[in-house]
């Protein structure tokens, strides 16, 4: 026997060895399946009577105009037949390559295969035609009102992407190509880890983004220095320890939004933007948000406003013996900050001296990307959800978010982790995407009827703490970031929310990129640049055609705004008082407790 033979039986026993490992494992697949808690149906698709709409009006479009519709079918035959014919002629000419392919650059047929292999690529190209039809059929629908089209188009994307080859094994090169190469080891460590994600989610596929082995908070991330100087059932407040001698006198709040941790902010020393603003010569505190349990169950918005917003503020004034403090609020928190400032305007309440607004959203008049998902059908299951389980918890929000970017954030993830057999990253930001929490269920329930569907606050005003809140109360002067890519809080609803506003200093900034690294994008990085444009009164088109570019970070621009309104320099603070003795070290207890699943 050859030294050849011997390596290739060596290679073939270790492959039926790693085959035999996958059939145990699929036992232990088969029993984590058993103990399945499923979500309810009605939070995993539409109301099946969408694509019955779509579906009826479909048929209604070919009966009034069967020319149109029989001309796209005719197109779509004739472009998959021709391409079948064409890769049939050169296999019988003894070709071994693929036809003509002028399909578009996809990152998901990156492999080399995909345009040299003839099998792998005949699969691209029919699969992209049948892709390109049913988008087509779609658009071509006509009798659906805008939201119905918009969701309609939303699921039936989704439809094709899950169809996708590069999501199964026999279709994908990169995992074929890797599980020869490991003679199947790939496969069983992707079982795996397929199995390790499913078994942490009560059966419920959930992929995990990051390695959660390599971070700890307050060990590697969070960890500027600071101190907890005040909790009460809602928030740990943190204040940060200055690194320089003198700070401006009057105290930094920020706000962050309670569906994730505080510490997006925080990350590591080199992106941190607390750690930053406490070397500018701030006096920075932070509200680190409970993470809720089922007894939580009754919080709701007017409890995050009264025990929240306007605690931490009491209390920021009381150590600092300020009479005001500059505020910010990211995202969700910058929306209630909206809020708190009208409440405080109503009350005659001047605590706040100017406001800073992260991605914050306040007009709700255009769901955006979230339209699919805030319909009656939807938010019906969402109540029947949060009345079972008194919260709404962490992971169906993550999941709802991710397929928003199904291709990244889903099927990319898993393909890699499943079929590739590989860890996943060490990739702090992803790290802190899956540490999210749960959110109250009454609180849940108004932020999604009062403010996504009704659109209380911009459109009549919204009843909360004894007041009637609207959007126009708020005239504090305020400072306006968001996100030139942001699928959240897309710039343009938050410009809108912003006009609404009586202040009469008034800054609106577009940064590059999305909702995470627009706003975490220190200048030492040099990466993405800002739009600014003093006229607020135009459209949002002509507000980014006028505005001036800037090339670099916002946050300098916007730390000599705070400036001029932080007033004079006063010896440096250390973190607490006499009233407010320091109860542990940053980052805290509350940011370390998990989401219930």
């Amino acid at each position: 026997m050859t030294t050849n033979d011997k390596d290739a039986e060596a290679n073939l026993d270790r492959l039926n060895e790693n085959l035999a490992k996958v059939e145990q494992l699929s036992k232990r697949l088969v029993e984590v399946m058993t103990q399945r808690k499923p979500v309810r149906s009605e939070l995993t698709a539409p109301n099946h009577e969408l694509f019955a709409m779509g579906a009826g009006a479909y048929m209604s479009g070919m009966m009034n105009n069967p020319g149109k519709l029989i001309e796209h079918q005719l197109e779509f035959w004739s472009k998959s037949v021709r391409h079948y014919v064409e890769a049939q002629h050169l296999l019988m000419q003894g070709k071994f390559e693929p036809p003509e392919d002028d399909t578009p650059s996809d990152r998901r047929f990156s492999n080399p295969l995909w345009q040299t292999h003839p099998y792998f690529n005949f699969l691209k190209q029919q699969y992209l035609l049948n892709a390109e039809a049913m988008e087509q059929a779609v658009k071509d629908i006509e009798g659906l009102d805008e939201t119905e089209q918009r969701r309609l188009a939303y699921f039936s994307r989704q439809i094709i992407d899950m169809m996708a080859p590069t999501n199964f094994l026999g279709t994908n090169p990169d995992a074929l190509e890797k599980a020869l190469e490991t003679d199947g080891a790939s496969l069983v460590q992707g079982l795996e880890n397929l199995i390790a994600d499913l078994e942490a989610n009560d059966g419920e596929l959930v992929v995990r983004l990051a390695d959660e082995s390599a971070f700890e908070v307050g060990g590697n991330i969070a960890t500027t220095p600071g101190k907890v100087v005040y909790r009460n059932r809602m928030f740990e407040l943190i204040q940060y320890s200055p690194t320089t001698e003198n700070v401006h006198e009057i105290p930094l709040v920020i706000l962050p939004p309670w569906i994730n941790k505080y510490y997006i902010l925080d990350l590591k020393p080199q992106n941190s933007m607390i750690k930053w603003i406490v070397e500018q010569g701030y006096t920075v505190f932070v509200v680190s948000w409970v993470n809720p349990d089922r007894s939580y169950a009754d919080v709701g918005l007017d409890d995050y406003i009264e025990d929240g917003f306007l605690r931490a503020i009491e209390e920021v004034k009381a150590i600092t013996g300020q009479s005001q403090v500059n505020a910010v609020g990211y995202c969700i928190a910058g929306t209630t900050l909206s809020m708190t400032l009208a409440l405080m305007k109503a009350r005659g309440d001047k605590s706040v001296k100017s406001a800073t607004f992260f991605t914050a959203l306040t007009d709700f008049s255009d769901q955006g990307e979230f339209t699919p998902f805030l319909q009656d059908d939807f938010i019906d299951a969402i109540d029947e959800e949060i009345e079972e389980e008194g919260i709404l918890r962490s992971f169906i929000m993550q999941r709802t978010f991710s397929f928003l970017r199904s291709n990244d954030l889903v099927y990319g993830p898993a393909i890699k982790s499943y079929m590739m057999g590989e860890a996943p990253p060490a990739f702090d930001l992803l790290y802190w995407n899956g540490d999210g929490s749960g959110l109250p269920g009454r609180m849940a329930h108004e932020y999604l009827r009062w403010l996504c569907q009704d659109n209380r606050f911009a459109d009549g005003g919204i009843e909360l703490c004894g007041a009637r809140l609207h959007l126009k109360d708020v005239t504090v002067p305020i400072f306006a970031v968001t996100c030139e890519t942001d699928h959240i809080a897309r710039w343009k609803d938050c410009f809108r929310g912003f006009q609404q506003t009586r202040s009469r200093s008034r800054t609106f900034v577009v940064s590059e990129s999305g909702h995470i690294a627009g706003i975490v994008n220190p200048p030492s990085r040099n990466k993405y640049g800002h739009y600014t444009n003093d006229d607020h009164k135009l459209s949002p088109a002509d507000w980014l055609d006028g505005a001036e570019y800037h090339q670099g970070s916002w946050w300098p621009h916007w730390e000599a705004w705070l400036s001029r309104r932080s007033g004079k320099q006063v010896p440096a603070r250390e973190p607490g008082d006499s009233e407010h003795p320091v109860l542990c070290e940053a980052p805290g207890t509350y940011v370390k407790t998990k989401a219930i699943r």
